[in-house]
């Protein structure tokens, strides 16, 4: 679903487009509500980047079972594994 963000709010915010995305997967990310691999692809950052930003954020990384299954059923989809 795609969502619609005006200009005039990213500028009212001081924030571009990317760094809005990032700021969204990081706050899911930390709310345990994705996945690091939900949330980097929703930041459009590598998962070792995205690390790096939760490393410098100081958000701790939870990965547990659930994370691990969906980590492999990505790669199985893209045929890595």
């Amino acid at each position: 679903m795609p969502v619609t963000i005006s200009d005039e709010v990213l500028t009212a915010a001081h924030i571009s487009e990317p760094e809005l995305k990032q700021e969204v997967a990081l706050t899911l990310f930390q709310q345990e509500r994705l996945t690091l691999a939900q949330a980097s692809r929703l930041a459009e950052m590598s998962q070792l980047t995205f690390q790096a930003l939760l490393a410098k954020r100081q958000i701790p990384i939870h990965y547990g079972l659930d994370e691990f299954r969906e980590d492999l059923r990505i790669l199985r989809q893209t045929e890595r594994l």
